[in-house]
């Protein structure tokens, strides 16, 4: 596997920007803002999707000790239905940003939309996190906050099989969706719920 990129360019600190859990049926979508040092380096760091559960979990406190500055935050299935996804997860990004303890200079974002923030230039990069070291350590923070908050949801709602699915659509979600109706979890504005069904 190549080497990932360490920056977009070289001239500004530079955080890196992605989110997780955009095309789920429930549950937050997360997102995480990243500064690496410049020679930051581990084997395993790629795009999150491409690891294991068990390799993320290794990944994560490698990253929150020796990055330069990182944060995570979360917009809720509410907030999102009452937007829609791509604003959420957009300000979910800004919202990581605000948290930093040291600000960034530049923002390399993955994929390809953004709004701007606080007039710090940014670059989108498509499938960013699989070639700069810095959006994939975001896209690790976000998938793994993400999943524990989708596993302690799983002990409230268990029939829908979120310690599996972890939100997404799979077969078997679905059909728990079909039998048991939505919860508050759930994304009303992603029109899952088949015809006649109430909430729980």
């Amino acid at each position: 596997m190549p080497r990932l990129l360490n920056y977009y360019q070289d001239k500004l600190l530079e955080a890196g920007c992605d989110e997780a859990g955009r095309g789920c049926y429930a549950g937050p979508v997360f997102a995480a803002a990243v500064i690496l040092p410049a020679n930051f380096y581990h084997p395993l760091l790629n795009d999150s999707k491409k690891l294991t559960e068990k390799q993320r979990q290794e990944l994560e406190p490698i990253i929150k000790k020796e990055a330069i500055a990182w944060a995570i935050a979360s917009q809720t299935a509410a907030e999102i239905d009452s937007s829609n996804i791509l604003k959420a997860s957009i300000k979910c990004m800004h919202l990581a940003l605000d948290q930093l303890k040291k600000k960034a200079q530049f923002i390399a974002v993955d994929g390809n939309r953004f709004y701007p923030y606080k007039k710090i230039p940014h670059q989108t990069i498509i499938k960013g996190d699989g070639q700069y070291a810095h959006i994939a350590a975001a896209s690790i923070l976000a998938k793994t906050a993400r999943d524990k908050y989708m596993e302690k949801a799983h002990l409230k709602f268990p029939i829908y099989g979120w310690n599996k699915n972890k939100g997404y659509g799979t077969a078997a979600h679905r059909a728990a969706i079909a039998q048991n109706g939505l919860c508050k979890e759930h994304r009303k504005s992603f029109n899952i719920l088949p015809p006649q069904l109430s909430l729980l």
